[in-house]
This record gives C-alpha cells, sequence and structure tokens, in this order.
C-alpha cells in the first residue's frame, strides 16, 4: 500500500484517531495536510511528521476556511489525491439535544464534508482520486444516549454512496471506514486511562474479545486510499472487531460496560 507521490487532506487530524489516520498516510510515503481546530496539537504533529506534512486551520463549518485550505495544499505540495473526513462534533444529548447542537453537529460533521468535496473536486486526481468518510458502529444501530452523533454517522454512509456516484464518473472513489469501540481518547476519558477496563468492556460485545487500537483503523483508511482498493468505492469497511455482526450491547454504549467492568473489580 504505497502512498508516494499522492497527497491527503485530513480533516480532524490534530490528535487521537485522525493523528493516527495522518501519521500512518503519511508512513505509506504520502505528502499529509493536517486540519483542524486545535492549531497547537496540529502544528506539534505536522512538526514530528516533518518533511511532507503541514497543518493548516480549518473549520469546516467556514466556507472560507475551506477555501483557504485548499490552496494551501495545492500550493504546498500542487496536487490533491485523497481526502479523509475524520472531523467530528460530539455536541449531542440524545433526543434532548438543543437545536442549535444539532444544526453545528450536522453542519461539521455531514454538510461540511460535502462543501469540502465538492469544493475540491477540481482538485482531485481524476481518475485515482478517493474520498475516505469515517463513519461508526453508532450510526448502524440505535443508542440510549446518544443522537446527533449516531444519526451523522447514519447520513455518512448515504454521503459517501451519494459521491460514489457522482464522483464515479470521474473515477474518483469514495467509501466510508467505520470503526467500533476504539481506544481512543474518548474511551481513555470514561475509563480513567485504564485499557484493560476497556478491553475487558469490548470482549462482552466484540468478537474478537477487546477493543479496537487506532493504529487497526488507520491501516484500513491507507488501504482505502490506496491503488491496492481501485475497485473498491460506493460501500463500508467496517473495523469493529465483529461488533455489527454480535451486536449483543444493547444500545447501552461502552461507559455503561466500562463501569460493570470497574464495578465487578473493585
Amino acid at each position: 500500500m504505497d502512498l508516494s507521490g499522492k497527497t491527503a487532506l485530513i480533516t480532524g487530524g490534530t490528535h487521537g484517531l485522525g493523528g493516527t489516520i495522518a501519521t500512518e498516510l503519511h508512513a505509506a510515503g504520502a505528502n499529509v495536510l493536517i486540519t483542524g481546530i486545535e492549531d497547537e496539537a496540529g502544528k506539534a504533529l505536522a512538526g514530528t511528521l516533518g518533511e511532507r506534512a503541514a497543518y493548516h486551520r480549518m473549520d469546516l463549518s467556514r466556507d472560507g476556511d475551506i477555501d483557504a485550505a485548499l490552496a494551501d495544499c495545492r500550493d504546498r505540495f500542487g496536487k490533491l489525491d485523497i481526502i479523509v473526513h475524520n472531523a467530528c462534533s460530539y455536541l449531542d444529548s440524545g433526543l434532548s439535544t438543543a437545536r442549535e447542537d444539532w444544526l453545528t453537529s450536522l453542519n461539521i460533521n455531514v454538510v461540511g464534508a460535502s462543501v469540502l468535496v465538492d469544493k475540491a473536486r477540481p482538485m482531485l486526481t481524476a481518475p485515482g482520486g478517493v474520498v475516505v468518510l469515517i463513519g461508526s458502529v453508532s450510526g448502524k444501530s440505535g443508542n440510549h444516549s446518544r443522537g446527533p452523533y449516531s444519526v451523522s454517522k447514519a447520513a455518512i454512509a448515504q454521503l459517501a454512496k451519494l459521491m460514489a456516484v457522482q464522483l464515479g464518473t470521474d473515477g474518483i472513489r469514495a467509501l466510508t471506514v467505520s470503526p467500533g469501540w476504539t481506544w481512543t481518547p474518548p474511551m481513555e476519558a470514561m475509563t480513567d486511562g485504564d485499557r484493560d477496563i476497556a478491553d475487558k468492556a469490548g470482549a462482552k460485545v466484540n468478537l474478537l474479545g477487546r477493543v479496537g487500537r487506532q493504529k487497526e483503523v488507520a491501516n484500513a483508511v491507507v488501504f482505502a486510499a490506496s491503488d491496492a482498493a481501485s475497485w473498491v468505492t460506493g460501500c463500508d469497511i467496517p473495523v469493529d472487531g465483529g461488533f455489527t455482526t454480535l451486536a449483543s450491547d444493547q444500545g447501552l454504549g461502552p461507559r455503561h460496560w466500562c463501569s460493570v467492568i470497574a464495578s465487578e473489580q473493585s
């Protein structure tokens, strides 16, 4: 999965899963433009990666930011082959979510991705370009506590199909990569940094008996973005340890099951 000579733009790429995706794309040989709104983290990651990496602030709710980031990508690297949409708003109170938070979440998670890809279309390598949208198992089933997050992830799956149809005539692919429970900053926070609790909770709901690792998700993104996946478009690649096959978490989510494990150990 050699990405040498290709250029990737990653939204929400400053840290966590997005940062790992940026790191693995870079390791595969791609130029990477890391975008997001956490400037210090983004600049630090780009500095760590060094050559072929840069950071540009981009708030997906602002068209001007999108235009500026794409111009920076063109000026720095001269091309754009890969877009990975990982940015996500976590404003979410289930059905009780305020209208403003609903609109903010959908604007960033779904609308921002659509606007970015539409604006980037003239730049995207055709044929051969690819758009990878990060989905989630949360968009595939109901959930007791989540609203905008799950709804937006379900919408992203449909958005990928829309992009696959409308960009396919140019030879540009579009698809989703959908992680399951993964050891990321939100899960670290809900377990006080105890990965053993997370893995034991994951064993309750995943066929492979643990939670995923960020690099495992990033590896799937690298594959999706590579020429090895040249005949893959309009679909979802689940990276969930069998979660969507087992579907036995009763819609309670990782916070519940991690707390159960913690209680059993205390």
